[in-house]
């Protein structure tokens, strides 16, 4: 029997008692872990495949040890170019051993357990609820009073306005009168224009005189 499981991103085939070298998984050395993302299991000759897991099935396993992998060198270089770069790596591993394969987990206790946990922190917000819309109350009421004291703020320059407004035409009448007199005063000037077509008169009745 052998089953295919996804193990921290990587895919192996793994069957009962075998020991293998994954990327570091959480958990201390002798503490146990299980891997429920499996893909398929083979079972004396029947194959269960997975859509793309299968539900319910579980791999078992036992943290055996967390190492370091051999060392990794990488090495660069640009040819004609002088440059040449080289570094190491060692990755962490975890060293663990496969103790069963389940086609079918019993994991409905472990949801009823939870369901039970969050019934109780359900009602414990429900009932700080009401609690928390008195203050939002509160702070509605504080802000209504800006609100009213900015209204009466704004009718204020409408008033004052009005007062200027009726004090305008007041002003513009002196102005309107001016021309008035102006046009009065220029037929006053007429008709010490005219003088000198008087004079003009007299030369005419001196040459008159003068022929005869």
């Amino acid at each position: 029997m052998y089953a295919i499981v996804d193990i921290a991103g990587q895919q192996f085939k793994v069957e009962k008692d075998q020991k293998l070298f994954v990327h570091r998984l959480e958990g201390d050395a002798g503490s146990e872990v299980s891997f429920d993302k499996v893909l398929l299991i083979e079972n004396e000759g029947k194959i269960t495949y997975g859509n793309p897991v299968i539900k319910d099935a579980a791999v078992s396993a036992k943290v055996v040890e967390h190492l370091k992998g051999d060392k990794v060198l990488v090495f660069k270089k640009k040819r004609r170019k002088g440059y040449q770069k080289l570094n190491g790596h060692r990755q962490y591993l975890t060293r663990i051993e496969i103790t069963a394969i389940d086609e079918k987990a019993e994991k409905k206790p472990a949801a009823k357990a939870e369901e039970k946990k969050a019934a109780p922190k359900a009602k414990a917000a429900e009932t700080k609820a009401p609690a928390a819309k008195a203050p939002a109350a509160k702070a509605s009421t504080v802000k209504k009073e800006p609100a009213a004291t900015k209204a009466t703020a704004e009718k204020k320059p409408a008033a004052d306005k009005k007062e200027t407004a009726a004090k305008a035409p007041a002003t513009k009448k002196p102005a309107a009168k001016k021309p008035a007199a102006e046009k009065k005063a220029a037929p006053a000037k007429a008709p010490s224009a005219k003088k000198p077509a008087t004079a003009k008169k007299d030369d005419s009745k001196d040459k008159a005189a003068d022929k005869e």
